[in-house]
């Protein structure tokens, strides 16, 4: 006899959207200016959560919009380090050191949204 109780509709339909979304191909383009303290961190910081989280299914970019200004004017970039999620949809916009590690994740879509993690966002 099996002693696991049958899986409800809800526990089935996010199980389907996790196995969705864990095959998606992400692309991340990552502004920074120079190779300052907190440009580093902030590329460290998206790597480490690129690694982590959607390993083999990214594409990550990182624009030094002081060797490419045409780069940063051309996506609107009016601080740094800004990442910015192209794929999937919909498009978002990190900006700031990327230090609130839950925020990017919950942004990216790789941890569900909460009550504890909406505030603010």
């Amino acid at each position: 006899m099996n002693d696991k109780p049958e899986k409800t509709a809800t526990e089935k339909f996010e199980e389907s959207l996790r196995q969705t979304n864990s095959k998606e191909r992400y692309v991340l383009r990552l502004y920074v200016s120079g190779m300052t303290p907190r440009s580093i961190s902030a590329i460290e910081k998206i790597k480490r959560i690129c690694q982590e989280h959607l390993e083999n299914r990214y594409e990550l970019e990182v624009i030094d919009i002081y060797q490419n200004p045409e780069m940063g004017k051309g996506a609107q970039i009016i601080a740094v380090p800004t990442l910015i999620k192209q794929l999937p949809d919909p498009l978002r916009k990190f900006i700031g050191d990327l230090s609130d590690m839950e925020k990017i994740l919950v942004g990216l879509d790789l941890k569900p949204r909460t009550a504890d993690n909406q505030k603010g966002s």
